[in-house]
């Protein structure tokens, strides 16, 4: 998230303070809407927008609540509280959301119940870096698998985290839970509700201008969710703003994921099934100074302006997600290092075969220990990530996990090796040319584009993953297209030795 003028308290306690002239358009929203709460709980209060304009909206609060961790703030709330009218049900308590008894105060607020709010726009590993206490007990809550957990997965939104507990302080009630938040976030904790069966009547978001309103360059919105004691809505219509009424899209739950656009998504979901080809993600070293080389002519400089003399053993021309998204280019200019051809290989032998390679990586030691990702301890020196067979396929189909396009592009050899791809792209390894041909010509397809666009969000950072690319169905869709017979040769023709880089010359490639 770019933030504009980002203070102490911005980054430790992510407070984008609400405008009082949001948080009545949002109270006013939720009037309209039929939401008549009896009571109000706002867990991160801030100066007291949200309570005030509660007070001023709705008629029928017996009792409002918030929490704040932030004295001074706390303080401002309860000045500005007392300027409204039925301030005497209202109260402000100074306390830390993450150690916070919130069991008595619940049982006290009768139903229905409003949760309302602004949680902190800001992620756990942005508070670490900062060394903030200002943070749940640690926990991978979300559940990541494995790998998943180590690289990066398990970074959340703080507002991610209190969403999904404030979730469960409305579950079973007559209650509304109403927050500004990033969209992204939005959708993750419409995930978990549907995932874990919390029963929801009705879900919306509305985006917003967070330029405007925070100074935030980042995608925004209120979610709204209205839970049940019965009936169960897979279903979140999502609005351009707070006074458009009706929906644009309407993103849902389904096969146990969500789907950016559900009508889309139930008009192509045969498409939907088998993995026939593993797709991978290109080679992570985290070091893209030492790692990487731009080449001219015969020389290869790194990225901090050393020309480098190192043997071609372990380097590899490369595509960064821009080459890929924007190619096809005339000619490689940059190469990376790769030094494992599999995750775990001894690096140690590269001092033997390569010993010019092996004097290049000692002397940028120092660079090489500093990557904090935990995917590297523990393991061989100037180990590098994501590598394996596929990595050295000759041929390729290949996307940009960043650009906002499907755009697959077919990736040939080059200078007599196979091209390596960065950890922004996400491809399939291919035997012969004509397979990446084939491949790229059925996911370049208006039906595969259509499939993908059921399902991507494109607000996402990286909208394109490899969860995402792995929903569809090759074979599904080369029956449907006509290749049914040229794919299953394909898939069932064992691996050939690499062709030769001069083969398809005339392909669509780099």
């Amino acid at each position: 998230m770019a933030i504009v003028k980002k203070s102490k308290d911005k980054a430790e306690f992510g407070d984008f303070q609400t405008p009082i002239a949001l948080a009545k358009d949002v109270c006013r929203l939720l009037l309209d809407r039929g939401v008549r709460p009896n009571s109000i709980l706002e867990p991160t209060c801030g100066l007291g927008s949200f309570l005030v304009a509660a007070l001023e909206v709705f008629p029928g609060i017996r009792r409002a609540v918030g929490i704040e961790i932030n004295q001074d703030h706390a303080d401002a709330a309860r000045k500005a509280i007392a300027q409204v009218p039925k301030s005497n049900v209202a109260e402000v308590l100074c306390a830390d959301f993450f150690n916070y008894d919130w069991r008595e105060i619940l049982q006290s607020l009768p139903d229905p119940l409003l949760v309302i709010g602004n949680p902190p726009w800001v992620t756990n590993a942005e508070l670490g870096s900062l060394a903030s206490s200002n943070l749940p007990q640690k926990s991978n809550f979300q559940n990541h698998r494995g790998i998943e957990a180590i690289t990066g997965k398990s970074n959340f939104d703080i507002s991610e985290w209190m969403l999904i507990r404030s979730l469960e302080w409305i579950r079973d009630r007559e209650a509304s839970l109403a927050m500004l938040c990033k969209t992204a976030v939005a959708r993750k904790v419409l995930l978990h509700a549907w995932k874990v069966g919390i029963k929801l009547k009705q879900s919306d978001i509305y985006q917003i201008d967070a330029i405007k309103d925070f100074g935030a360059a980042v995608d925004a919105c209120l979610l709204v969710m209205e839970s049940s004691k019965s009936s169960q809505n897979f279903q979140c219509q999502v609005h351009e703003t707070l006074k458009h009424d009706a929906p644009v899209t309407v993103l849902g739950f389904r096969n146990n994921h969500i789907v950016a656009n559900v009508i889309a998504y139930e008009r192509l979901k045969r498409l939907e099934g088998r993995e026939w080809y593993q797709w991978r993600s290109g080679v992570k070293h985290d070091c893209s100074k030492v790692m990487e080389f731009n080449k001219e002519g015969d020389l290869f400089s790194n990225g901090m302006g050393e020309t480098v003399n190192i043997e071609d053993d372990y380097l590899y021309p490369m595509l960064k997600s821009a080459n890929v998204a924007n190619g096809p280019v005339a000619s490689l200019k940059r190469w990376m290092l790769v030094t494992q051809r599999l995750v775990g290989d001894d690096t140690s032998q590269i001092s033997n075969k390569a010993p010019k390679t092996w004097k290049y990586l000692e002397e940028h030691a120092d660079l090489l220990g500093r990557r904090t990702s935990s995917i590297y301890r523990n393991r061989p020196r100037f180990s590098v990530f994501g590598v394996g067979d596929y990595s050295f396929a000759a041929w390729k189909v290949a996307i940009s996990g960043f650009y906002k396009k499907l755009d697959f592009k077919v990736v040939r050899p080059h200078a007599g090796k196979p091209v390596v791809l960065d950890d922004t792209c996400y491809f399939l390894a291919c035997k012969t040319w004509e397979e990446a041909e084939l491949l790229a010509h059925l996911l370049n397809s208006e039906t595969a584009k259509e499939f993908f666009s059921a399902l991507v969000f494109w607000d996402s950072k990286r909208p394109i993953t490899v969860a995402l690319l792995r929903r569809l169905d090759l074979l599904a869709l080369a029956q449907e297209l006509g290749f049914a017979d040229e794919l299953e040769k394909h898939i069932k023709r064992p691996a050939r030795p690499p062709t030769d880089a001069s083969q398809g010359a005339l392909a669509l490639s780099f």
